[in-house]
Order: C-alpha cells, then sequence, then structure tokens
C-alpha cells in the first residue's frame, strides 16, 4: 500500500533535516518495499521572504492569508527552492525522486476557500486529484515530491494547506498511511503523547485546550483523512517516523 509522507516548513529549516529524513524514508523504502509519496509545506521560508520583499504576512484561524504578490512568493519558495531541496536529499540516499507542484499536470485541482470572517483570497480547497499521474511515477519506482501550490477549477493558481493537500492525495490513492511529520512527537497530554485518537476523543482534547493553536487544523486534517478511508493516519517526529511513535487516529 501507499505511504503518504508530509513534512512541514518548520521542521526543514534544521541544519540536517533533509538528510536525516531522505535517510528514513530510503529505510522505510527498503524495510517495506512500499511505494511512497512525500508533500511538503515551507511556512516559515514563505513568511521570511515575505519579510525581506516587504510583504506583511496575514493568517486567519492558522490559514495564510493570500494575495497576488504572496503567492509569488509561495510558488518561489513551495515549487522552487523548497520541492528541489527534497530532492537533492532524496536522490543523495539512493531513492528515484522526481519533484513537481499540484499545477503540473493538473495533478491537484482546487476551487476557492470560503472563510466565515475573512477572505482569504488565494487560497484554495483540493476538489480533484489526478491519481493516474502519481500511480505511474509509483508503479515506476520514482518519489513524486510535491508542493501543494494548485490550479484551480477557474484557471488560476492557488495556494493550498500542505495537510490538506496530502490528506486529499492520501484518500484519492486509497494509501494504507499518512504520517504528518511534525516539530513535536505526536498529541501531547501532560507532556506524555496520546498514542491513539478516536474521532470523538480528539475533538474533546479540542474542547478542554489540550490540543491547542496549530495543532488544530493538523488534528482535524488527520481526522479528515481517516474519513476519506486511510485506515492509518499520525502525526509524528523526525525520530518517531520510522519507530512506530506518534499518534495515530482512528474513526
Amino acid at each position: 500500500m501507499t505511504r503518504v509522507i508530509k513534512i512541514g516548513g518548520n521542521e526543514m529549516n534544521k541544519p540536517g533535516f533533509l538528510d536525516e529524513l531522505a535517510r528514513q524514508i530510503a529505510a522505510l523504502q527498503a524495510a517495506e518495499n512500499e511505494p511512497l509519496i512525500v508533500v511538503h509545506g515551507g511556512g516559515q521560508e514563505i513568511a521570511a521572504l515575505q519579510a525581506r520583499l516587504g510583504i506583511e504576512p496575514v493568517k486567519v484561524d492558522g490559514l495564510r492569508v493570500t494575495d497576488a504578490e504572496s503567492l509569488a512568493v509561495a510558488q518561489m519558495v513551495l515549487s522552487g527552492h523548497t520541492n528541489k531541496a527534497i530532492v537533492v536529499a532524496l536522490l543523495a540516499a539512493g531513492l528515484d525522486a522526481v519533484g513537481f507542484s499540484g499545477v503540473d499536470g493538473g495533478l491537484l485541482r482546487c476551487r476557492r476557500k470560503s472563510h466565515p470572517t475573512a477572505d482569504l483570497g488565494l487560497v484554495g480547497e483540493i476538489v480533484h486529484v489526478r491519481a493516474t499521474m502519481l500511480r505511474h511515477f509509483i508503479d515506476h519506482g520514482i518519489l513524486p515530491v510535491i508542493s501543494p501550490i494548485s490550479l484551480g477549477e477557474d484557471g488560476l493558481t492557488y495556494n493550498v494547506n500542505a495537510d490538506e493537500a496530502a490528506g486529499a492525495i492520501a484518500g484519492a490513492l486509497s494509501a494504507g498511511v499518512l504520517d504528518f511529520v511534525s516539530n513535536v512527537p505526536g498529541v501531547l497530554q501532560a507532556g506524555v503523547i496520546v498514542r491513539q485518537l478516536s474521532s470523538g476523543q480528539a475533538e474533546a482534547l479540542i474542547r478542554d485546550g489540550i490540543v491547542t493553536d496549530g495543532m488544530i487544523p493538523k488534528v482535524r486534517t488527520a481526522l479528515a483523512a481517516v474519513g476519506r478511508g486511510v485506515p492509518r493516519v499520525r502525526i509524528v517526529d523526525l525520530a518517531g517516523l520510522s519507530s512506530g511513535g506518534g499518534t495515530v487516529f482512528s474513526g
């Protein structure tokens, strides 16, 4: 079964992170001989380049508001620098990797994302994944590395949350595993990793203020992936990726 691994922007800035990630992915490939797909974000680098260009980042409920200037920055960072840095690390680890965005080949099609209180601008939500394109690569032993910049039904280009893109890809491919690699080892309660969470338990932790801030959309995206039929969804850090760590979600 296919495994989808989503990596975030915060972790990729750490020295040695990409090399270690590539090493672990190569080890997983060798041990389990299963098709792999990597989806990535790049939030910190986007914010840093915006700052250098004098563009003020704006977020609503953890979602990046994206005007035309901000979209240009996101494309440069995600589909350019970050995507290729990951591909280089995977190639160095002996994996046959190729990088592209959701725009290429119309891989990820989206519509403008609505929000009850704000205009998010050029922010999209996935409505279709061209799964046959991804299967073509993985059937030939090639590891796709995907930037979540996506193509709108209206022909415009949109910024899509990388967690949401990974969940949509995992659902479309009937993936067996979806791993969200985070900078924390899983969902924490009183400093201890919660090893397994149902939908009801996760929502209770959110209501009680135990799951907060940026972990809330990650948890809900994990639950949405379970709802799409992905049997094993985890939030995990790099150290736990190949050792069975993290928090596993169920319906």
